[in-house]
């Protein structure tokens, strides 16, 4: 991987980590526990959809409108401690409104910019080693069976002092993962070259230890 990316910008100088995966694989958690370890700037891609999700719900908009969900792209200024971002009407929406191309295209040059900026970033989301950082040095796939990952998305929403229901929210997250594996435009897959971390069986110190060997073992074979 030679770590340039084609954006316009020109070549950038630094480590670029790409963390993929579906929701609540542990992805987010991996991502900023690798930035620290490497002194990276962090980008939680997933946050800019939220935050055009949060943008249609607040406005009262139609999500199954491609047209509306890219208004909602505009002006995108959010708060990402905002606690309604990770609430599951904004996360139902926000994968709706991800498989659209207009949406996706108004995101992807905010997203590469970052990527590749002096110094270096980790990103994590659905689509970073294959679509926004391509040539990204090390790349993950973090992932765990849909029940692990409904029972920590249900810890989480009542941790918030969220109301959750584990059976609705295995479906809802079944159904997400269909959507975003299926979509036309940057499909949920894993990266030819990205090594698979899987979680089920994990805590939280066991999954960033694990990342960090995956992630260290990629830098040395390049």
């Amino acid at each position: 991987m030679n770590g340039n990316f084609g954006t316009g910008s020109g070549p950038r100088k630094g480590l670029v980590i790409a963390v993929d995966g579906p929701a609540a694989s542990g992805k987010g958690t991996i991502a900023r526990a690798l930035a620290k370890h490497f002194d990276l700037p962090h980008m939680d891609t997933g946050l800019l959809y939220r935050a055009v999700a949060l943008n249609l719900w607040r406005w009262g908009g139609d999500p199954t409108i491609e047209f509306e969900a890219l208004r909602a792209c505009g002006d995108l200024r959010f708060d990402p401690d905002d606690e309604e971002l990770r609430s599951e009407p904004v996360s139902r929406i926000a994968s709706k409104v991800s498989s659209y191309a207009s949406v996706r295209a108004a995101l992807l040059q905010r997203q590469r910019e970052f990527a590749a900026q002096d110094g270096g970033a980790v990103l994590d989301g659905r689509d970073i080693g294959t679509v926004i950082a391509p040539d990204a040095d090390a790349k993950l796939f973090v992932t765990a069976s849909p029940e692990v990952r409904a029972q920590r998305r249900v810890r989480e929403l009542l941790e918030r002092g969220m109301p959750s229901h584990y059976e609705d929210v295995l479906l809802d997250i079944r159904a997400r993962d269909e959507r975003d594996s299926s979509r036309e435009i940057a499909p949920l897959r894993q990266a030819e070259d990205a090594e698979l971390l899987d979680t089920s069986g994990l805590d939280i110190e066991q999954s960033i230890a694990e990342a960090i060997r995956l992630v260290e073992r990629q830098l040395a074979e390049a």
